[in-house]
């Protein structure tokens, strides 16, 4: 015979359960999987659903969410634009930026961004140093000193700084961060996990379809 207390203790495991099945697979609501900006940014590109990740290199969560986020991204029609935006948080992290868009610079960013997220989290490498940075890249085939000057270009730093203006500009306080058409954020840590946030994605892409991509 089960006990009040065994039985009290059953219901409650139930209830717990059931309350979690239900946040997991219901409906997505803003307020607790998304939030809207209060004010927002311009898209680079009309006519098309707008994606933006911000990351860090250096970002263990980042790098956990890279696999599902990927495999996201390969499955999306032509009216979705998908872009990177990396986040220095602080000035010592600006070599990331840097590097970042130095390999876009080079056209290969798409091969190696992984490659860099493995190397940080995997190799325990900083590359937060020049030399450092160099001699990894150059580790991948690419000569040191092609990189070197790209690295240290106008046009690259510029679009590191541009980068943490950007940020800025979102209010990005974490990452990783997924913006959706210049105004609806969401992330693994908003939605509660990584499959809730790709299941947002999915909800707010085809929102804005519906909106004729406002």
């Amino acid at each position: 015979m089960i006990s009040t207390t065994k039985r009290l203790f059953v219901l409650f495991t139930f209830f717990c359960l059931s309350s979690l099945a239900s946040a997991q697979s219901g409906k997505i609501e803003e307020g607790f999987d998304y939030r809207t900006l209060p004010i927002s940014q311009p898209v680079e590109t009309k006519g098309k659903v707008e994606v933006i990740e911000f990351f860090w290199y250096g970002c263990p969560h980042c790098y956990d969410f890279e696999p599902e986020l990927s495999a996201w991204v390969k499955r999306q029609p032509k009216d979705v634009v998908f872009r990177r935006v990396p986040v220095a948080f602080r000035d010592d992290f600006m070599p990331h930026n840097q590097l970042f868009y130095a390999l876009e610079s080079l056209g290969k960013g798409d091969a190696l961004n992984e490659k860099v997220m493995a190397a940080i989290h995997k190799d325990n490498k900083r590359l937060l140093t020049e030399n450092e940075i160099a001699d990894w890249v150059a580790s991948q085939g690419i000569d040191r000193n092609t990189f070197l000057a790209t690295y240290r270009s106008f046009a690259v730093v510029s679009k590191a700084r541009a980068a943490k203006q950007l940020a800025d500009a979102y209010r990005i306080d974490g990452v990783p961060t997924i913006v959706m058409q210049g105004r609806y954020v969401t992330s693994p840590s908003i939605a509660g996990t990584k499959a809730r946030a790709i299941a947002t994605m999915d909800y707010l892409e085809e929102k804005i379809r519906k909106d004729k991509y406002k």
